[in-house]
């Protein structure tokens, strides 16, 4: 067979391909380039997700193209394969992939081959404009392509590669999926060599760090875990005096988990990690479920404030205590040193608080919170006094000061008179 020969331009034609350009609309023109999308697009829309840019192909003022480009599905395994993504890694660097969501090549008799000449075009400035806009550049693109309307020729031209068909599903809220009986061919493409190798690397290049700062911390304990830390802290006192929608021993979890990843922000940022839980880490920490589909809800910024506010410091280093042994088992006795430090908290607007770790174990004994216009001898008398010290050392880590006074304190109290 002879191979396909490629269509014959007229002079105009190859004009236009060699003068089209490729740039993002103006505002001004954005009224008009969603009216095209909704009427001419076969999905009747241009809602967009998340970051998101406009362009348009245009020659001599007419436009020819429209394309859009905004935040990367959330679930693809096929493309989570391609890339070598772990779920960590995914969810940390999903905003480096940029998803092609429309694609609309105007007028009744498309012109041959302009479609992956505006592609390409654009393909080249993408990730440059997206830095501009977005302070981080993008290193994949996706697109989907409805196999029952298209061949995705463009895209093979322009150097996309087919991983193969979708799974029938569409994304409607967070962790909800509907089924929409189009699967689609999905297409991905690298816009720089080694993008990939970037993307799963142990640690991003400097100039692109900074995205996974950005990205609400994720809970990595499992549903049966955080069963378990909710059992545990449900002997912390309930300052309420009616429960609410969420037991003392969920938030504390949330709390926790919350602290290990190292959220230390406040209300606002416990509120975000709660929402960021699975389906199965809300069930586990007994959230309550109400609407239609009855969907899990999530603690406010109000719960955590009056929890952070109002919980027993005493009752919580107690629960603390015991899911520490339930993680690391009974304390070895050989880890018979404690040391004990100062420190003040962060983001806490100067609040400090004495601790006691063994030394070679590093396991938390307490803290005890020093009290305002006071300073650290007072809260770590405190602390030792209610930790089981029989038989171990404890070495003061802050000034010798504190070190001479604690020995004083001790001598009077047994009777002597002090250094």
């Amino acid at each position: 067979m002879s191979k396909r020969q490629k269509p014959q331009l007229t002079e105009t034609q190859q004009q236009i391909l060699e003068e089209v350009t490729v740039r993002l609309i103006q505002p001004h023109e954005r009224q008009s380039f969603d009216e095209r999308l909704v009427k001419e697009h076969y999905l009747h829309s241009a809602e967009l997700v998340g970051e998101q840019l406009r362009y348009v192909a245009e020659w001599q003022g007419q436009w020819l193209a429209l394309l859009t480009w905004n935040a990367a599905a959330f679930n693809l395994k096929d493309r989570e394969a391609w890339i070598g993504w772990n779920r960590r890694q995914k969810r940390r660097r999903l905003s480096l992939v940029v998803n092609n969501s429309r694609f609309l090549i105007l007028g009744e008799t498309p012109l041959p081959n302009l479609a992956s000449r505006v592609m390409k075009l654009c393909l080249q400035r993408l990730a440059e404009d997206w830095l501009r806009t977005y302070g981080h550049e993008v290193l994949v693109a996706e697109s989907f392509v409805d196999s029952q309307l298209f061949r995705g020729t463009s895209y093979k031209a322009s150097g996309w590669t087919l991983l193969g068909q979708t799974q029938g599903f569409g994304r409607s809220r967070q962790e909800y999926y509907v089924a929409h009986e189009r699967p689609k061919q999905l297409w991905m493409r690298e816009l720089r060599p080694g993008a990939r190798t970037i993307l799963r690397g142990r640690n991003l290049p400097q100039a692109l760090a900074r995205v996974e700062g950005e990205v609400v911390a994720e809970c990595v304990q499992s549903p049966a875990e955080l069963e378990q830390m909710r059992t545990l802290f449900e002997q912390v006192p309930d300052w309420r005096k009616k429960r609410g929608d969420y037991s003392v021993g969920s938030l504390v979890a949330v709390a926790v988990c919350a602290a290990l990843c190292g959220v230390c922000r406040g209300q606002r940022d416990l509120a975000a990690f709660a929402v960021g839980l699975t389906s199965a880490q809300m069930q586990a920490l007994k959230f309550p479920r109400r609407g239609n589909p009855r969907r899990y809800r999530v603690p406010k910024e109000t719960t955590f404030y009056r929890l952070l506010s109002q919980l027993q410091s005493g009752g919580l280093e107690q629960a603390l205590l015991q899911w520490q042994d339930w993680v690391l088992g009974k304390r070895p006795t050989q880890d018979d040193q404690v040391a004990v430090a100062g420190k003040e908290l962060l983001n806490s607007q100067g609040l400090a608080v004495v601790s006691a770790y063994t030394v070679k174990g590093g396991r938390w004994l307490g803290s005890e919170a020093v009290a305002q216009d006071s300073n650290e001898i007072p809260a770590a008398q405190a602390l030792l006094r209610r930790t089981p010290l029989e038989g171990l050392l404890v070495s003061p880590t802050f000034a010798t000061g504190m070190y001479l006074a604690l020995q004083v304190v001790e001598n009077q109290e047994r009777g002597g008179v002090g250094l």
